[in-house]
């Protein structure tokens, strides 16, 4: 094997760490590592949570085009009312709701049953704030920042199976997700293709940068689990993408880092590498400004997003079964479009979940209505769903965990839509 000295060590150890990091638990902390039996798995599905991060517009996104207010109140940037396979027009769901045509990947999911759609859904929490409405939702504690962990993080601790895959929950994106961190360790993935040596793949570098990695730990024993948690994400990564991955159904991801972390998410699945939990990021959605109608900033996020899910939806096939996907952003916007053709931070919002195991082809709501004495605080849609519902009842009937207390503290006031199957 070639030698290596301590500066190329480095260098290569930097390189690869600014690709990927493990969150390893803290000493205090190591008796909460759990360890899954390779026979049963986990009981329930593997969760994917996609945060569309800047305040998803769920008025034009979900159309609510039986209001008269909806179009007396953007009269530039409402989608037309369904008519017919018009693509300028909205996608009927239900003869109230339709989908904004640039989400029409997602209508094939719809009428299989494996869509569903939570609207007036949000944060009670009344903050416009991104920062700490995302705080917020991502520990699961509107309005309370005193607990430290996230909602996914406690749904791992709290769960009654054992896992020790080194990539039983992972987040993509250059930092790990608050809603991830806590006692179980977890992993920020940028690229599974470039995680090692900073995108070289050159296996025999990879062997000395883990053997110089291991070297380094061997020196310091309390360093122990941290070196065997990293080493084995590396291994394992090092053998997922020794083969090439080619989706499956003729699924076109998205070239963008929210399509390319929807393919990873869904290789991860197939490699079986004991993926429970993935969390992945889509972020632009504060349009304050040039929203768009049917063309501009937001129509093409939502195509994006929807080609994305599309794509997943279609490659994973009957492993959907066994798979929920369930989206989530901070807050809606305000009903009336601004002066400068956008929308202003607001309050309820949308949400979509999607898997086999998901009641679809149905909107969830309780919907407040959209005249000025139905609407919250400044012009927003009212919430009449919380969404700590719609993930607590995802946690409790798709992942086989009723600890939903313990996910959600503080929480007492329970009210299923039966989204979940």
């Amino acid at each position: 094997m070639p030698s290596m000295t301590r500066r190329d060590f480095l260098k290569l150890a930097s390189g690869s760490l600014a690709a990927w990091t493990v969150a390893p638990p803290t000493p205090s902390l190591l008796p909460r590592l759990a360890f899954v039996d390779s026979e049963s798995g986990p009981a329930g599905d593997v969760l994917v949570v996609v945060f569309q991060r800047g305040g998803l517009d769920g008025l034009n996104a979900v159309v609510p085009f039986g209001e008269a207010a909806y179009f007396q109140s953007r009269p530039t940037l409402a989608v037309a009312e369904p008519s017919g396979s018009d693509p300028d027009k909205g996608i009927d769901l239900d003869g109230f709701f339709g989908l904004h045509p640039a989400l029409a990947p997602l209508k094939g999911p719809w009428e299989a049953g494996d869509l569903a759609i939570a609207h007036a859904v949000g944060s009670p929490d009344p903050t416009h704030s991104h920062f700490d409405a995302m705080d917020f939702m991502e520990r699961g504690t509107p309005g309370e920042k005193q607990i430290p962990t996230g909602w996914l993080a406690r749904h791992l601790q709290s769960a009654a199976w054992e896992n020790d895959s080194p990539l039983r929950a992972v987040g993509f994106g250059s930092m790990l997700q608050s809603s991830l961190r806590g006692p179980v360790p977890a992993t920020a993935l940028k690229s599974i293709a470039d995680f090692h040596l900073g995108g070289r793949s050159d296996v025999r570098e990879l062997e000395v940068f883990q053997a110089s990695l291991a070297g380094m730990y061997a020196l310091d024993p309390a360093l122990n689990p941290a070196a065997d948690l990293t080493m084995r994400t590396a291994d394992t990564l090092g053998r997922i993408i020794a083969e090439a991955y080619t989706p499956a159904g003729g699924a076109q991801y998205p070239d963008t880092e929210f399509g390319r972390s929807l393919q990873q998410v869904a290789q991860l699945i197939k490699a079986g590498v004991g993926l429970e939990i993935a969390a992945v990021d889509i972020g632009g959605w504060d349009t304050h400004a040039a929203q768009g109608g049917l063309e501009g900033a937001m129509p093409a996020l939502l195509a994006e997003f929807a080609a994305g899910l599309g794509a997943f939806y279609t490659d994973l096939g009957v492993l959907m079964a066994r798979i929920t996907v369930v989206s989530m952003s901070e807050f809606g916007r305000r009903l009336a479009e601004n002066g400068s053709q956008g929308t202003d931070h607001g309050h309820g919002g949308v949400m979509f979940a999607l898997g086999g195991g998901i009641n679809g082809g149905k909107v969830y709501t309780d919907w407040p209505g959209l005249a000025p004495e139905q609407l919250y605080g400044p012009g927003d849609l009212s919430i009449t769903t919380d969404f700590r519902d719609v993930l607590g009842e995802i946690v409790q009937q798709r992942l086989k965990n009723p600890e939903i207390e313990t996910v959600f503290p503080g929480y007492v006031d329970w009210k299923f839509r039966g989204l979940a199957g």
